[in-house]
């Protein structure tokens, strides 16, 4: 199906849902509802196609600044479909504490020790996410020509100890179950964890689309 002008589709792996923006050069991305021609989705493509031209950080950053790169970034396809929705969210909120705090600072000048030592004032959970996306951003800004080269490329943190996850008795499982009814979202993700026996990665994938009919009635398929 041919999409309107300047739209583009982003299907989210984990439940082949399409989601539809609206992506025109120097105006802010816009998410589209419903179905493409839609009368939902058309009154909304209008809409956005009328709106100011008010490009992210348009006129108040300079080339080659971090707000400039991450900006950038934002916009660019690698950020828009490379990841689930949730790790979009997730960077995004870094890289916009990242942007407010050192947005004037020029891109390529800085330096792995500068980064390193950002990381190291961060609980040892918060500097991974910080790097994995730090790392991304600056994997971005080499293939744009605002780095040379990528400054967290060499940069390793110490491996988070722990005791693991703790395994849950039976008593705490019946208070679970107790506290939250069946119906309810928790429940659902207890008993999709408990009785399917399927890794977690697995758990969060699994949706109507996995339903099957069979002659003693409905079933989880799940490959």
């Amino acid at each position: 199906m041919k999409l309107p002008k300047y739209v583009q589709a982003w299907v989210d792996r984990r439940d082949d849902r399409a989601y539809y923006y609206l992506r025109r050069r120097g105006f802010p991305r816009v998410h589209l509802p419903g179905l493409p021609w839609s009368p939902r989705f058309m009154a909304a493509y209008e809409a956005a196609m009328s709106g100011p031209r008010t490009a992210i950080g348009a006129g108040r950053i300079k080339p080659g600044s971090v707000a400039a790169v991450v900006a950038e970034y934002f916009d660019s396809q690698q950020f828009f479909a490379s990841k689930s929705a949730g790790t979009q969210r997730m960077r995004r909120g870094i890289l916009e504490r990242f942007r407010a705090a050192y947005g004037d600072r020029p891109f390529a000048q800085l330096p792995a020790e500068w980064i390193e030592a950002l990381l190291d004032a961060k609980p040892p959970h918060a500097a991974r996410s910080w790097l994995v996306t730090l790392r991304s951003l600056c994997q971005f800004a080499v293939k744009r020509k605002w780095l040379r080269a990528d400054p967290t490329a060499n940069i390793k943190l110490c491996a988070i100890k722990g005791d693991g996850f703790h395994t849950w008795s039976d008593d705490e499982i019946a208070r679970y179950e107790a506290y939250y009814p069946i119906g309810s979202k928790p429940r659902l993700a207890l008993a999709l964890l408990f009785y399917t026996v399927q890794r977690r990665g697995d758990v969060v994938r699994m949706g109507r689309q996995h339903i099957r009919d069979t002659p003693a009635g409905p079933v989880l398929y799940v490959k």
